[in-house]
């Protein structure tokens, strides 16, 4: 691990200076890679998600890992739109002259070298992979045990497209062991060589990085995600939003966990959203209001409130109006996406304004908390924390800044 740190800083130099057409290039040639591995992809994949299987995966985690033709085109594509992104490495952010003539800019600069320990996500090795380097940062790549030869036969495909760009192989690798000791290796800082830990995983994985981590950590939590329907929503609108925010793919970040309705809009509007729901194969765990409207619901405890399902279950919930929902989302919510369905533009306002989360939405799904549909081309993860970077990680957040300043021979009094 150690001298993975050593070749990764080592190749950091080097991306940091290359020219956006030879990063290009390489994303480029990384993405016909990926289609031409496409059956060796599978293969590996297959032969994870039959273990995962074996061992008793649930099938939002079955979900989560597994790969088809689809899946390795949309990575691919992925990172095509990476390569057509503008380059932050460079760019200059803002610049002012002082009154002695100084002209000083603050300017884009990569962070250096990137450690990424995420968990059943294979995609996130192409993703991931591709950010860095377009920021000009190396990156170290420890994927979960259960996608690992899914991972390695990715990463074989982004070291080839490296190779015929000319770039160091060693600005994208992965751990090629399943050892634990490892992510502690990387928690530690690898020597210094480690500038900064991305997170993405369960609770478990994430608590453990923020606990022990020696370096700075962009934090993914988990997506415990509301969608509030209020009095003034048209009934159309928000069981086509809801639907589409439980139920779209259960197993991300993004997908619905909690139904918030206004208790004004509840005579007109439960019962049919939760009819919707049960009848599209969806658990239902709701408060005595909504176990009222259908007999098919169950009681829901306060551990439902705080609860990432990642799955075909969800919690309902009837509030006091937009204040209420509010109150609800501060008190169980994980910053992460929230949405509001309304009509009402003050309602909304208030909604966008005050729930404390790192991407709030008005009349649209939850689904939407993706760096792609963000225009980011990919992301390494969804950030919920204050410091640095939140909502999607994407190329610019991969960035930090230095000053750089211009005199012509002054010198301070």
């Amino acid at each position: 691990m150690r001298e993975m740190g050593r070749r990764a800083r080592a190749a950091a130099r080097v991306v940091a200076l290359a020219p956006a057409s030879a990063k290009n290039a390489a994303l480029l040639a990384m993405a016909a890679a990926l289609a031409e591995a496409a059956p060796a992809i599978l293969a590996a994949n297959a032969e994870d998600v039959a273990q995962a299987r074996a061992q008793g995966a649930t099938t939002a985690f079955l979900d989560r890992l597994r790969l088809d033709d689809k899946r390795i085109a949309a990575m691919a594509d992925g990172v095509r739109t990476v390569a057509g992104l503008a380059d932050p490495v460079g760019a200059v952010m803002d610049a002012w002259t002082r009154p002695n003539g100084l002209l000083i800019e603050r300017v884009r600069v990569p962070l250096g070298v990137i450690g990424v320990i995420y968990e059943s996500r294979p995609n996130v090795t192409a993703d991931a992979g591709s950010l860095c380097l377009k920021a000009g940062n190396a990156v170290i790549l420890r994927g979960g045990s259960d996608g690992f030869r899914s991972s390695q036969a990715i990463q074989a495909a982004l070291a080839a497209g490296l190779r015929q760009a000319g770039l160091p192989e060693d600005a994208i690798q992965l751990v090629p062991s399943r050892d634990r000791a490892a992510v502690g290796a990387m928690l530690a800082g690898l020597d210094g060589n480690l500038d900064v830990i991305v997170p993405r995983g369960g609770k478990s994985l994430v608590a453990r990085v923020q606990t022990e981590a020696r370096v700075p950590v962009f934090a993914h939590l988990d997506g415990n995600c509301h969608v509030y329907v209020d009095k003034a929503a048209d009934l159309a609108m928000a069981k086509t939003i809801l639907l589409n925010a439980k139920l779209r793919r259960t197993g991300v970040c993004g997908a619905a966990e909690t139904l918030l309705v206004d208790r004004a809009a509840a005579p007109a509007m439960l019962a049919p959203l939760v009819a919707m729901l049960l009848d599209a194969h969806c658990e239902v765990r709701g408060d005595r209001d909504t176990q009222g409207v259908d007999r098919r619901v169950k009681p829901a405890t306060e551990e439902d409130w705080a609860t990432e399902y990642l799955d075909a279950i969800i919690a309902a919930k009837v509030v006091d109006g937009v204040d209420g929902a509010i109150r609800h989302i501060e008190r169980y919510g994980s910053h992460h996406t929230d949405a509001i369905v309304t009509a009402d533009a003050q309602a909304a306002e208030t909604f966008l304004a005050q729930v404390d989360s790192a991407i709030v939405l008005h009349n649209a799904s939850t689904q939407f908390a993706d760096g792609g549909e963000f225009g980011f081309g990919a992301e390494i993860g969804i950030a919920t924390g204050r410091l640095h970077a939140r909502g999607p990680v994407g190329v610019e957040q991969l960035t930090t800044f230095k000053y750089r300043v211009h005199g012509s021979g002054q010198i301070r009094p």
